[in-house]
């Protein structure tokens, strides 16, 4: 009898546990849904948005596709892409820019037959800081790192022209609304205007600029002609 009532007593305390431990669980189930009710999660950063062609796409499709992007009429701000029909000098952004905030200034030194680096500097807010981007991409260039003697040549002749003030500028990126937007796409020597939707977060789309001497399509030239000294 003793050991049948020990027995009866390990059975209705193991029940006990598992009651116990049932009754914990459905607790943290119906604790974690009254938190996310009370406490919903946060929207998602969206980090696939993309600024300027894709690759080898063709010129005039992605002219057509950045001017569908100025489409619409809510006024909210967007970031865009502005590229030029030719580089300009850092001095000259302020003719181009339309008084938005800049934050990025994209340059690339075109040399026939010779791939050059795209240098995207992020700008803080304010004029001065866009002004002085030339010489942040000179010295951005200047130490980057080079794998070989071609790539040395190249960086160094990059680096003597934004110096010397070229006209090496080739796309900006803004934050306006679409209607400021259509006016800068109006302008002489803006190429393209494109944006992105407006819920885009900043600093995480990509951008890949579309460059003054591509006129088909959007891909890298040959790599095959001479360096030059200067």
């Amino acid at each position: 009898m003793q050991i049948g009532r020990a027995v009866s007593a390990l059975t209705d305390d193991v029940r006990a546990r598992r009651i116990a431990g049932w009754s914990a669980a459905v607790l943290l189930v119906i604790l974690i849904v009254l938190l996310g009710w009370a406490i919903p999660p946060r929207k998602g950063i969206v980090a696939t948005d993309r600024l300027g062609p894709e690759n080898s796409e063709p010129v005039d499709g992605y002219l057509a596709r950045a001017r569908d992007t100025l489409s619409g009429g809510d006024t909210a701000e967007h970031w865009a892409l502005i590229s030029f029909t030719e580089g300009i000098s850092a001095d000259h952004i302020p003719e181009y820019s339309g008084g938005l905030r800049i934050s990025d200034a994209i340059y690339h030194v075109a040399i026939d037959r010779v791939a050059t680096p795209v240098l995207d500097i992020p700008l803080p807010a304010g004029e001065a800081a866009a002004l002085g981007s030339q010489r942040s991409a000179a010295a951005t260039v200047a130490v980057a790192q080079a794998y070989n003697d071609r790539d040395v040549r190249t960086n160094a002749v990059v680096a003597a022209r934004l110096r010397a003030n070229c006209p090496c500028l080739v796309s900006l990126v803004v934050h306006g609304n679409l209607e400021q937007l259509r006016n800068l796409a109006a302008r002489p020597g803006i190429r393209a205007v494109e944006a992105l939707p407006a819920d885009a977060s900043a600093a995480v789309f990509a951008i890949a600029p579309l460059l003054p001497e591509q006129r088909d399509l959007a891909d890298a030239g040959p790599n095959d002609g001479p360096v030059p000294d200067n």
